[in-house]
């Protein structure tokens, strides 16, 4: 007997208007769908290429009415060229211990988010996330996860002081950033930064050609970054074109 569970077709949901977190006096509405079952990760796959991003079980993309600001970009990991300053911050952390574990939430990495978020986005629609939350966020995904752990060197073996994470999405055409925080008190490392950087890198040594950052807004001083790495595609009506 065949598993309806796994095998229906998916359903699309429309959440109601509310705030929009980038442009002033925007409306917010967004599609989402369940990703659920055996086919939960071609699903997201299929989703993300075009334009979905995942939160936990749930795939999403901006369906604001009369607004098309959000875009979905990838950066082309193979054909990535550092600028003069990305070398300097890839030469600044090259002290830094990278380490991929499994996508299981610690108090150590909760600590470091609540730090993180009540330093840069105090009063945003995550900063009341609690340890249960953060849980969520990691744990409830139906697809290939892993979080990146970057970590401070030690001279005595043990661990260092972990400093940034990155929640992460394997696909099959490259590596989807979902959520990455660091600690603030490290403004001269640009860990933000670093950490796209040390993603093309490990995207490129996996023969991966793509790197998922979500969207990208003109006019939004919070996503202007993210135009810093080049060569960089955007999805269009006609399918995913260089920027």
């Amino acid at each position: 007997m065949t598993d309806q569970t796994n095998t229906r077709i998916p359903q699309f949901f429309l959440t109601p208007g509310g705030p929009c977190p980038y442009l002033p006096g925007q409306t917010e509405r967004k599609v989402f769908a369940r990703l659920t079952g055996t086919y939960a990760q071609p699903l997201s796959e299929a989703l993300t290429h075009s334009g979905f991003r995942r939160s936990q079980s749930i795939a999403y993309r901006p369906a604001c009415e009369g607004c098309s600001a959000c875009v979905s970009v990838r950066i082309l990991a193979g054909e990535f060229e550092h600028s003069r300053n990305q070398r300097r911050i890839a030469r600044r952390n090259e002290d830094l211990v990278r380490s991929e574990v499994v996508a299981e939430a610690t108090r150590e990495q909760f600590a470091l988010l609540r730090t993180y978020l009540d330093s840069r986005h105090s009063g945003g629609g995550m900063s009341d996330m609690g340890l249960f939350d953060y849980v969520a966020m990691v744990e409830e995904t139906p697809v290939d996860t892993q979080i990146i752990e970057y970590r401070r060197h030690s001279h005595d073996g043990k661990p260092g002081p972990l400093i940034a994470c990155a929640l992460t999405d394997l696909l099959r055409d490259g590596l989807s950033m979902v959520y990455s925080f660091f600690h603030p008190g490290e403004d001269e490392r640009s860990l933000g930064t670093h950490m796209i950087l040390d993603h093309v890198r490990e995207a490129r040594d996996r023969e991966l050609p793509h790197v998922y950052l979500g969207y990208w807004v003109e006019g939004s001083e919070k996503m202007s970054y993210k135009t810093r790495f080049k060569p960089m595609e955007a999805l269009g009506r006609d399918g995913w074109r260089r920027i």
